[in-house]
């Protein structure tokens, strides 16, 4: 089974119909999201003009059958505590979000798909670049 957990650039690749990440979308068995995703997708989306429609594009990919939305809980919070002091001993520091989403990715055994090339930093963490 081909699970990933996509980061923010991802799902703006796939709007701007980047290739890649539409031909990704197709061979995954489950695109999970971040609920932090969710939340920097609709803090861009207040920012710009399209409000309505980004919100509307948004939802019907959610409701697609494969895709699945991780929240947090008290074990999320354990595994987010382990990559921020993984990262801290490293002296690699990575935005919030992103230790959220290799948290929620370690929880549920899920690869990370992002463009983001600081996610290399967290060791054991799958990754799709």
């Amino acid at each position: 089974m081909r699970r990933v957990l996509i980061d923010t650039n991802i799902y703006v690749g796939f709007k701007r119909n980047d290739a890649s990440v539409v031909n990704a979308f197709r061979s995954l068995d489950l695109i999970g999201v971040d609920v932090c995703v969710l939340a920097e997708l609709y803090s861009g989306f207040r920012l710009g003009q399209r409000f309505e429609q980004n919100d509307h594009e948004l939802k019907q990919f959610l409701n697609n059958p494969r895709v699945r939305v991780y929240s947090h809980d008290i074990e999320t919070a354990e595994f987010y505590s382990h990559v921020y002091a993984e990262l801290r001993k490293k002296a690699r520091p990575i935005p919030t979000n992103d230790m959220w989403i290799a948290a929620v990715a370690r929880q549920h055994g899920l690869t990370v798909y992002s463009k983001d090339r600081h996610f290399e930093y967290i060791d054991g963490l799958i990754l799709r670049t």
